[in-house]
C-alpha cells in the first residue's frame, strides 16, 4: 500500500480563507492547485476549454456534468471527493434530473486533507467498491478543494479485481461549464478503453456488432434522435453507432471502432482527441433542418467514401420530407436564444428554417472548429452568435432586440417574464425534444408558437399586479417599506475598512 506521507503534494494553503477554502477565490484555489502539482491537468483544461473575455459563463457547478455521465452508465460507481456542501448540492441536482443511483462520498476535514488521510480513505473506499460482479468501473471525482490541495487520484490503482479505476479532477476553477465536464469523463473513459483495445480482444457490445460501418455520435441527445439518424444513414450503407457519453463501458469499444465520428455537440475536445488518436475523422454539425441535413449527409458520405449516387439517394429520400415538415409547422415571431447545453446553434438553425426571426444566439460553450459550419450558416442568415456568452450579454440582447419570445436559462426566462416577454427554459422545454431529420423539423413549432401567443397573458398579469411593488417593496405589506440608502452606504464603508485592515495585516 502506498504511503501518502511520502508524496509531497498536499497543499495546506488551499485551506486558508472561508471554511475549507471553497470561497477562497478562483485565483487562490488555482494557485494552490498548481503549487500542489496539478499544473499539467489545469494546463490541459485551459487548452481544451478556452474561456471567453470574462472569467467563465454562468452555469451550474461544472462537476455535475461528469457526475451525470457516471450516473447514467450501467455497472459504474461514481464517488465524489469534495466539501460536504458541494456534494449535497451535486447529489440534489443529480436526483432532480432523474438519477436513480447512489452517489458515493468520501468525507474529510482539514486534518485528514493535509495529512494525506483523505487519499487513504478514498483508496480504501475504492477497494471496497471494486466488485467485478457489480461494476465495470469506479469513477472518483475530485471537486475544488481536493484538487486545490493536490489529492493525487492518479496514484490509485488503474485496475482492482478487473474493475477499472478512473480518477479525474473537475474543479470549478479549471473546467468552465458542466457541459464540458461531460467531456472530461467521457474522454478519460475513451482513453482507457482505447488502451485496452490496443492490447487485445475486448468485450462486444450488448446488442452485437453491426454488419455495416458505423457513425459514432458524440453529444447527449433526445433518445429519438439517434434512431432518426440511423434511418438517414441506412441509404448510405451505414449505421448509427453508440452515443458518447455511452450508457455502458463496452459501448466505448464499439464507438472507437466506428468509420467516422459525428461531432453533434462540437465541444467534446478530449473525446475527439481520443478518436483522432484511434485514426477516426470528425464531422461537425448535425442533420438539422433542410440545409443542415443536406450538408451533413454529404459530409458523412464523403468521409466514408460512399458513392455520390448513394448520397443523392439519401438526400432525395429525406430532404423533401424535412422541407414539408418545416412548411407545415411555421414559426412566426422574433426570438432570442441562449443556453449552456452545447446544442444552441443546432436549435438556432432549426428555428431559422422554421421561419423565426432569430436575432441572437448565446452559448456558454466555446468556439471550436467543429461548429464552424453552423456559425457560418447562422451568420449568413443574419444571426449574431456569442460563444462563451455571459448572463449580461444574454440580457443585453433580449433588451436590445425586444423579442416576442426569449428562450434561455432560468435567469433569462425570469427577466423576460418580468419585462412582459414570454420565456421558455432551454434545457427542459427546447433541448429535450427531437431535433434531427424529419422528426425534428416540426418539433419546436407547437411549443414556441404557444409561448409567443401567451403575450397577452403576461400583459394582463402585469397590469393586474401593477404597483404591488418590486425590489425591497415586493410582497404584501400594511405599509410599503421605505428605502434607506444611507444604511447601504454605511455598510459599504464598513466593509471597505475591514478589507483595508486585512490587506495591511497580510502585508505585515
Amino acid at each position: 500500500m502506498s504511503n501518502i506521507s511520502d508524496i509531497k503534494v498536499i497543499n495546506a494553503d488551499a485551506l486558508k480563507g472561508d471554511g475549507l477554502g471553497c470561497h477562497a477565490g478562483r485565483d487562490q484555489l488555482e494557485g494552490a492547485a498548481r503549487a500542489a502539482g496539478k499544473s499539467d491537468v489545469l494546463d490541459q483544461y485551459a487548452a481544451d476549454y478556452p474561456k471567453g473575455p470574462h472569467d467563465q459563463p454562468q452555469s451550474m457547478c461544472p462537476a455535475f456534468g461528469s457526475l451525470r455521465v457516471g450516473l447514467r452508465m450501467r455497472r459504474t460507481a461514481t464517488v465524489l471527493s469534495g466539501s460536504a456542501c458541494c456534494v449535497y448540492g451535486l447529489t440534489f441536482t443529480s436526483h432532480f434530473y432523474g438519477a436513480r443511483r447512489s452517489v458515493g462520498y468520501v468525507p474529510f476535514n482539514s486534518e485528514s486533507l493535509v495529512t494525506g488521510k483523505l487519499f487513504e480513505d478514498i483508496r480504501e473506499a475504492v477497494f471496497k467498491l471494486a466488485d467485478p460482479a457489480q461494476y465495470d468501473a469506479v469513477v472518483i471525482i475530485n471537486l475544488c478543494v481536493p484538487t486545490a490541495s493536490g489529492v493525487p487520484l492518479q496514484l490509485l490503482p488503474k485496475d482492482i479485481n478487473g474493475v477499472r479505476i478512473i480518477g479525474i479532477d473537475v474543479p470549478g476553477f479549471g473546467v468552465p461549464t458542466h457541459a464540458e465536464a461531460k467531456d472530461v469523463l467521457a474522454g478519460a473513459m475513451l482513453r482507457y478503453a482505447r488502451t485496452e483495445a490496443e492490447q487485445g480482444p475486448v468485450q462486444a457490445p450488448r446488442n452485437g456488432i453491426s454488419d455495416k460501418p458505423t457513425v459514432a455520435l458524440v453529444g447527449e441527445m433526445f433518445p429519438v434522435d439517434p434512431v432518426g439518424i440511423g434511418a438517414m444513414l441506412e441509404p448510405l450503407g451505414l449505421a448509427a453507432g453508440p452515443v458518447v457519453p455511452t450508457r455502458e463501458w463496452r459501448e466505448l469499444y464499439a464507438a472507437l471502432d466506428c468509420a467516422v465520428v459525428a461531432g453533434i455537440h462540437p465541444f467534446y475536445t478530449a473525446s475527439f482527441r481520443e478518436f483522432e488518436t484511434a485514426g477516426r475523422a470528425i464531422v461537425g454539425s448535425a442533420p438539422v433542418g433542410h440545409d443542415g441535413t443536406d450538408a451533413w449527409l454529404q459530409a458523412i458520405g464523403n468521409a466514408c467514401n460512399v458513392g455520390q449516387a448513394q448520397i443523392d439517394a439519401a438526400r432525395n429520400r429525406f430532404l423533401p420530407a424535412i422541407r414539408g415538415a418545416l412548411s407545415a409547422n411555421p414559426i412566426k415571431g422574433r426570438i432570442t436564444l441562449s443556453g449552456y447545453e452545447g446544442s444552441e446553434l443546432l436549435v438556432a438553425r432549426l428555428l431559422v428554417e422554421s421561419g423565426a426571426d432569430l436575432r441572437y444566439v448565446g452559448t456558454a460553450c466555446p468556439q471550436t472548429v467543429h461548429s464552424a459550419a453552423d456559425l457560418d450558416w447562422l451568420n449568413a442568415h443574419g444571426v449574431h452568435v456569442q460563444y462563451r456568452a455571459s448572463l449580461e450579454q444574454d440580457l443585453a440582447a433580449m433588451h436590445e432586440f425586444k423579442p416576442d419570445l426569449a428562450i434561455g436559462t432560468t435567469p433569462i426566462v425570469q427577466a423576460a417574464k418580468e419585462a412582459r416577454i414570454p420565456g421558455l427554459y432551454f434545457t427542459n422545454l427546447i433541448s429535450a425534444r427531437p431535433l434531427m431529420g424529419p422528426a425534428g423539423a416540426g418539433s419546436l413549432a407547437t411549443v414556441v408558437n404557444t409561448a409567443i401567443a401567451n403575450k397577452a397573458r403576461f400583459d394582463t398579469m402585469s397590469d393586474f399586479f401593477e404597483g404591488v411593488g418590486t425590489g425591497h417593496t415586493a410582497g404584501v405589506w400594511q405599509e410599503s417599506p421605505k428605502d434607506h440608502p444611507e444604511f447601504r452606504t454605511a455598510y459599504r464603508a464598513k466593509m471597505a475598512k475591514l478589507a483595508k485592515a486585512r490587506s495591511v495585516e497580510e502585508a505585515i
